[in-house]
């Protein structure tokens, strides 16, 4: 599911950035997206497949926080890519006349990039978060106990199976990604 998830957004960013055709906002933010895909699971992914392999579950202190500052950064990222995205849709549907003068490469570009100054923001949100998740994880597990090996199906299915889906639901669905996959791969076998 890892590679799937990774040659899956590849093909994804090479595509839109292979083909002019696809140089618009949607598929700039879309591209973004994909790179955020790709680099979520792989905050988790290649330890988890580590630990599996040496039947360890250990990790460093410093290992730990690394990670979870990289993963809540992509999270935040792909939260907020997705909200743009949203609002991208938005101006199209409702303002489909105004569309390329509301959501012109500058502004794309500037909201990409406050998607990166606030997701880096994490490690802040991260301090006020655990105080409150820690009180109401508390009141919530005086009600009953649930085990780690039932949480972590659903921990693999965040983490590993919605990136790897997001190609296939975003992009080769789209005939302007089918026709561009199909030029790139023309390209490449006429080389």
């Amino acid at each position: 599911m890892y590679l799937l998830t990774v040659w899956g957004n590849l093909l994804l960013i090479l595509a839109v950035s292979s083909d002019s055709h696809l140089h618009t906002p949607m598929y700039f933010f879309l591209s973004n997206l994909s790179l955020v895909d790709i680099c979520l699971p792989s905050t988790t992914v290649p330890k988890m497949l580590y630990n599996i392999w040496t039947q360890s579950k250990a990790i460093t202190y410093a290992g730990c926080i690394t990670q979870m500052h990289f993963f809540l950064l992509f999270a935040y990222m792909d939260d907020y890519l997705l909200t743009v995205m949203a609002y991208d849709r938005y101006v199209a549907i409702c303002h489909p006349l105004h569309y390329t003068v509301i959501m012109n490469p500058r502004f794309s570009g500037l909201l990409v990039l406050g998607c990166w100054a606030f997701s880096t923001c994490a490690s802040h949100l991260l301090v006020v978060s655990l105080f409150y998740c820690t009180v109401t994880g508390v009141h919530i597990s005086s009600l009953g106990t649930e085990s780690s090996h039932s949480i972590a199906p659903a921990s693999v299915l965040y983490t590993v199976v919605t990136p790897m889906l997001n190609p296939f639901i975003y992009s080769l669905r789209n005939k302007d990604i089918k026709g561009a996959l199909k030029r790139f791969f023309l390209m490449a076998m006429m080389k």
